[in-house]
C-alpha cells in the first residue's frame, strides 16, 4: 500500500481511539456533580483579579454583587495596575447595586518571578484571609454568574467532597470567528484533559478553568496556592494540579449559568488569547512542539487531505478511510456545536479551524524565542528560563 494510505489508515486508528479511549472528552453531560446542601453555610471570600476591564464589569460585577447565598460571602476585587478606572467603576456599581459588600484593593507592580493575575490573586487571598473563610471562589472579571451560582458550587464542593469545583464558563459566540474559533477551543481542551478523568480519585489528570474556582480555603493554604504556581501563565491548570499534589480532589466541568461577557469580534483577538500561553502548554520544549504539530496534522488534517487527494487520483480506499475519519471527527464535535446553541452542519470545518490553531501554536514558539515571553493586558512575561526561582 501506498505511505500515504498508511498515513489515512493511521488518522483513522487515531480518531477510534480518541472517541473510545481518552475519556469521552467529547461528551458534554458533565454538569455539577451531586449537590448536598450544608447543614450551616460556610463562609465564602469572592476573589476578582482585574486589569483593565471596565468594558466588561458593568455585565459581570453585578452579577457576584447580587449572589443570593445563605451563608456569609463577600467579594474582593483587586485593581492590577489599571488604567481605565476599573476600581473607581467597581466601586460605583457597588454603590448602585448594593448587595454582597465589596472591597477594592491594589497590590502594586508584580516582582519578579510573578505573573500579574498571580500576584493580584494573591493580594486578595491576603485581604480575604482576614475574614477567615472556608471557601475562596477565584473568578474572573469578565464572568457573569446567575443568582445561584455561588450556592450550586459550595452545594456540589459539599455534597461531593471536593477541594476544587470549577466550572468552564460559557464562552461568548456572537462574531462569526468566535462561532469558529470558540467551541473548538473549549473542545480541544476537553481532549487534553478529559473532565471525567479529573474528577476521579487517584486520576492524574489535572485542569481547572480558571474564570471560575471555588477552593477550599485550607487547601489553598496547604497547597501554598498562589506562590507554588507564581509564575504559571496557564495559571488554572497550574492551580489544580497543585491542590492534586497536595492530596486534593479536583472536579472541572461545564457551566450552565456562568458566562464569559468578554467580546473576541476579531481573528486576531482570539489569536492573541490562544497564541499568549500555546507554547508554554509545551512546556517551551521544541521537541513537544513538533509533536504537537505533526499530530495535529495527522489527525486533523489528514482526513479531509485524503477525501481529496483519493478522490483526485481515483484511490478509493483512501478517499473512503479518509472520509471515515472526518466522519468520527465532525461527530465528536457536535455535542460541543449543540452545548454553543451553534449548528451541527459546521461540524466538518473543524479541520479549518484545527489549521488556525496550528498556526497560533507556532506562532506562540516563535513569540517566545524572539523573547518575548507570553504578553497579556499589556504586560510581557520573561521567560521562564530567565526569571531566578524565589522558592
Amino acid at each position: 500500500m501506498s505511505a500515504f494510505l498508511w498515513i489515512t489508515v493511521a488518522s483513522l486508528a487515531a480518531w477510534c481511539w480518541l472517541l473510545l479511549c481518552q475519556g469521552f472528552f467529547w461528551r458534554t453531560d458533565v454538569r455539577l456533580p451531586r449537590r448536598r446542601e450544608p447543614d450551616a453555610w460556610p463562609s465564602v471570600c469572592v476573589v476578582v483579579p482585574a486589569r483593565d476591564e471596565a468594558a466588561v464589569l458593568p455585565a459581570s460585577l453585578p452579577s457576584l454583587l447580587a449572589q443570593e447565598y445563605p451563608g456569609r460571602a463577600e467579594v474582593f476585587l483587586v485593581d492590577d495596575g489599571s488604567t481605565d478606572g476599573t476600581g473607581e467603576l467597581a466601586r460605583a456599581l457597588s454603590e448602585r447595586h448594593g448587595g454582597l459588600p465589596l472591597t477594592v484593593g491594589s497590590p502594586g507592580e508584580p516582582p519578579a518571578g510573578w505573573t500579574g493575575k498571580l500576584w493580584a490573586v494573591r493580594h486578595g487571598i491576603a485581604l480575604a484571609r482576614a475574614r477567615d473563610p472556608e471557601y475562596l471562589l477565584l473568578t474572573d472579571a469578565d464572568i457573569a454568574h446567575a443568582p445561584d451560582s455561588l450556592r450550586e458550587l459550595v452545594a456540589a464542593a459539599h455534597g461531593g467532597g471536593f477541594d476544587v469545583v470549577s466550572q468552564m464558563a460559557r464562552l461568548r459566540v456572537e462574531s462569526r470567528w468566535e462561532r469558529l474559533v470558540v467551541p473548538a477551543f473549549v473542545y480541544f481542551f476537553a481532549q487534553l484533559y478529559p473532565f471525567r478523568r479529573i474528577g476521579r480519585k487517584g486520576s492524574r489528570t489535572a485542569a481547572a478553568a480558571g474564570g471560575c474556582v471555588l477552593l477550599r480555603a485550607g487547601t489553598a493554604e496547604k497547597a501554598r496556592i498562589p506562590d507554588t504556581i507564581r509564575h504559571a501563565v496557564i495559571d488554572d491548570v497550574a492551580l489544580a494540579r497543585a491542590v492534586k499534589g497536595a492530596g486534593g480532589h479536583v472536579w472541572l466541568g461545564l457551566a450552565d449559568r456562568v458566562d464569559s461577557v468578554r467580546p473576541y469580534p476579531r481573528l486576531h483577538d482570539l489569536w492573541r488569547m490562544v497564541s499568549r500561553s500555546a507554547y508554554a502548554q509545551l512546556r517551551h520544549n521544541p521537541l513537544l512542539l513538533l509533536g504537537t504539530v505533526a499530530g495535529l496534522a495527522l489527525v486533523y488534517l489528514v482526513p479531509p487531505a485524503a477525501v481529496v487527494a483519493g478522490a483526485a487520483a481515483g484511490n478509493a480506499p483512501v478517499a473512503v478511510l479518509g472520509a471515515s475519519a472526518w466522519a468520527v471527527m465532525a461527530g465528536t464535535y457536535v455535542p460541543m456545536l449543540r452545548y454553543y446553541r451553534l449548528p451541527p452542519w459546521s461540524a466538518p470545518l473543524l479541520p479549518y479551524t484545527a489549521f488556525l490553531y496550528l498556526l497560533m501554536t507556532v506562532d506562540s514558539a516563535v513569540q517566545h524565542y524572539r523573547g518575548r515571553g507570553a504578553a497579556w493586558k499589556g504586560r510581557t512575561y520573561a521567560r521562564p528560563d530567565a526569571v531566578p526561582d524565589e522558592g
